[in-house]
C-alpha cells in the first residue's frame, strides 16, 4: 500500500509557525520576503513524493538556525516529534552565537553531507540548495556579477559549495532533481546549461 502522502492539520500547524519564525526576514540584499523561500523548498519536497514529516520539516528547516537554535530545535521535537526534529537538526550549519566562520561551517556541513544515508534528509537538503541556487540564476540575469557581492563566500567561495554539492546529491540523491541541481550550478558558473556539476566555464 502506498503511504499516504496528506498535508493534514499538522502541516497547517506548521506553516502557521514557520511564518511566525520568518515573518519579519528578507532574502540577503533583497527586500522579498524570506518566507517564499520556505514556501519554495516544501514546494520541491511534496512534488518529489514526499512525506508529511518531511514537508513540515521544509518548512522548519531554517528555523532554530535563524530564530532561537537549540530552543526552537526542542519546541519542533514537542510539537511535530522526534522524526522532524531530526531531519531539521541534521540540516543545521550551527546553533552557535556567533556563528563559526563561514568556510568552516559549509565544510563541515558537506562532510556530515557525504555521509547521510538518511533519504528524509537528503530530500530536503537537495530541495533547499536547489531553491537557492534557482533564485541565484534569476537574480544574476537581472543584476549580473554583483550578486555574489551578497554572498560571505562571495562567487568563488559560493561556487566552490555549490559545486561540492552537485557532487554529493549525483552519488547520494540520484534522479532529476540532482540532475537538475547539477545543471543550475552549471549555469551559476556560466557554463553551457549541460548536465555537469563542472565549474569550468
Amino acid at each position: 500500500m502506498a503511504e499516504d502522502r496528506t498535508l493534514g492539520e499538522r502541516f497547517d500547524l506548521a506553516l502557521k509557525m514557520s511564518h511566525n519564525y520568518h515573518a519579519d526576514q528578507k532574502r540577503k540584499g533583497t527586500e522579498t520576503p524570506y518566507f517564499g523561500h520556505i514556501l519554495g523548498v516544501a514546494s520541491l519536497v511534496v512534488d518529489e513524493g514526499g512525506t508529511e514529516d518531511e514537508a513540515i520539516a521544509a518548512l522548519l528547516h531554517d528555523a532554530p538556525e535563524d530564530q532561537g537554535g537549540e530552543e526552537t530545535l526542542e519546541e519542533i521535537g514537542r510539537v511535530f516529534g522526534e522524526k522532524v526534529k531530526g531531519i531539521v537538526r541534521r540540516l543545521s550549519d550551527t546553533f552557535e552565537d556567533p556563528k563559526p566562520p563561514w568556510r568552516k561551517r559549509k565544510e563541515d556541513y558537506l562532510a556530515h553531507l557525504r555521509t547521510e544515508d538518511d533519504r528524509s534528509v537528503l530530500l530536503v537538503s537537495i530541495a533547499d540548495k536547489l531553491h537557492n541556487a534557482r533564485s541565484i540564476v534569476l537574480d544574476r540575469a537581472d543584476e549580473g556579477e554583483a550578486v555574489w557581492d551578497r554572498f560571505t563566500g562571495g562567487k568563488e567561495g559560493s561556487l566552490w559549495y555549490y559545486g561540492e554539492l552537485a557532487t554529493i546529491f549525483e552519488r547520494s540523491f540520484p534522479g532529476a532533481m540532482s540532475e537538475e541541481f547539477s545543471r543550475t550550478v552549471a549555469r551559476l558558473s556560466g557554463a553551457p546549461d549541460a548536465g555537469s556539476h563542472s565549474l569550468e566555464p
